[in-house]
């Protein structure tokens, strides 16, 4: 997809409305495809057990630097410093209402009626007009966790999608069922009076299970799910991509790390690239260590916009942290019985994050024996046990909901106000060293956007 051009143009970094141009860049390099170029030999992640125990951790990495605070409150998203990188000659003006946008009367009827919404959060306002103005760039977007970032793509898809044309317009690609499920609904709810029509790409248990042989060809103009359904649809030739306007990815981070899902994610550029080559393309993620950033760089177009924010002003001041220091594993699960979970009860729904498996079910097991009503979550539960217990939590059936990192990225519900971190995470190829970004994305969970109250999030040590 990133394709060379004999007159590139000018980038500009801006914190607020149009950028100044600067000298045009020339170069004399052929034009290629990125989508042309051979795949490089992948290389397989190292195994690693979830029972191996983890060293002492450096817990100072996780320190919150109080001075290089940027935003006093979520709830207050104009005080979030986001800067702007811009390519092109398209001057864009930060929208301040949703009819600056020219969205149509369906989608504005949605966004006020249904969503709830007043106006654009701080990153909706910026990224939108890059969305939605021709000539249509790509864009790699990093806001806080809880900014909106949801409501900048799934309106950038809803307002791209010609209701008249009965084919596929618009993919989301997403690292988890939870999320691909949560932002259909959000799609649904938002393009309620559009007619736009979606579908959801994602695993099915034995019970729901279509050959794909036996499935109908893709109608639907939005689809949204995960890379390894969407590339089978794809593969089969069920899902045709060739109408593809806008192609997004969410947790972009993660979709494009080596211990994520790069390989299938570059199959599905590459293949709508080959099919649909003017296909705008959408980034997005609350986190985006050097090496990924590097690399998505290189894949979009030679012309794409950027927003980003420091990586020291990430954290949410909107949650209180705090560390809570205890002296072995028992006194962890001691703290949480005696101590935790009844101020957890008066504030809302907690989430309790936990580094495997097994210390999920160990801790399910141990509040269970203690009295206490608990769900517990991890990947290796089937899709349908899955659902069950994501629905029971948002529905408020269950107030504490048990972890693994499966639902630290995008889960969004309401009324979670604590957040405990009973394991720090730590990153895939060195278990010693903590994993900043995951981290950001568990207590994020509790700072979700236009929240106002107490929300608090405790690490066990």
């Amino acid at each position: 997809m990133a394709e060379t051009a004999s007159n590139s143009a000018p980038s500009t970094t801006t914190t607020a409305e149009a950028p100044a141009p600067q000298e045009t860049k020339k170069t004399t390099e052929a034009p290629v495809r990125w989508a042309d170029l051979e795949d490089e030999a992948s290389e397989e992640p190292s195994a690693l057990s979830e029972d191996k125990g983890a060293p002492e951790l450096g817990v100072e990495n996780l320190k919150i630097d109080e001075s290089k605070k940027i935003n006093k409150f979520l709830d207050e998203p104009e005080d979030s410093n986001i800067k702007a990188v811009t390519a092109g000659e398209t001057p864009y003006t930060s929208a301040f209402t949703f009819e600056e946008l020219n969205l149509s009367p369906e989608l504005l009827k949605g966004l006020y009626v249904e969503m709830k919404f007043e106006k654009p959060s701080k990153i909706q306002a910026i990224s939108l007009p890059m969305i939605l103005t021709p000539p249509h760039l790509d864009l790699i977007a990093q806001a806080h966790n809880g900014s909106g970032k949801t409501t900048c793509f799934t309106l950038g898809m809803l307002s791209r999608v010609d209701p008249n044309l009965k084919a596929p317009q618009a993919l989301c690609i997403c690292p988890t069922r939870e999320l691909a499920i949560q932002n259909l609904e959000v799609l649904r709810k938002m393009g309620k009076h559009t007619g736009i029509t979606s579908e959801c790409a994602i695993p099915m248990d034995s019970s729901n299970y279509i050959p794909i042989n036996k499935r109908a060809p893709v109608i639907a103009q939005v689809v949204i799910g995960t890379p390894g359904t969407i590339k089978k649809w794809m593969s089969a030739k069920k899902l045709g991509v060739s109408n593809v306007k806008i192609l997004v990815f969410d947790e972009a981070d993660h979709m494009l790390a080596e211990d994520g899902f790069k390989d299938d994610s570059l199959r599905i550029m590459r293949d709508i690239e080959k099919m649909s080559s003017h296909c705008q393309v959408l980034l997005f993620s609350a986190t985006f260590s050097d090496t990924v950033k590097n690399f998505v760089s290189k894949i979009v177009k030679r012309d794409h916009n950027q927003l980003f924010v420091k990586k020291e002003e990430l954290s949410l001041e909107s949650v209180k942290q705090y560390k809570v220091n205890v002296p072995d594993e028992l006194s962890k699960v001691l703290v949480i019985k005696d101590r935790i979970l009844e101020f957890g009860e008066r504030l809302g729904q907690t989430i309790i994050f936990v580094r495997t498996r097994n210390s999920a079910s160990m801790l399910h097991k141990a509040l269970v024996e203690f009295g206490y009503d608990v769900t517990t979550i991890q990947g290796a539960l089937n899709q349908a046990e899955r659902d069950k217990i994501v629905k029971e939590f948002k529905d408020g059936l269950t107030q504490v909901l048990i972890s693994t990192d499966l639902l630290a990225r995008g889960f969004d519900q309401q009324q979670v106000n604590l957040v405990i971190n009973y394991d720090l995470p730590v990153k895939h190829d060195n278990r010693v060293e903590p994993d900043c970004e995951v981290y950001l994305h568990r207590i994020g969970r509790a700072g979700r956007f236009g929240r106002k109250g107490s929300r608090v999030q405790l690490t066990l040590w």
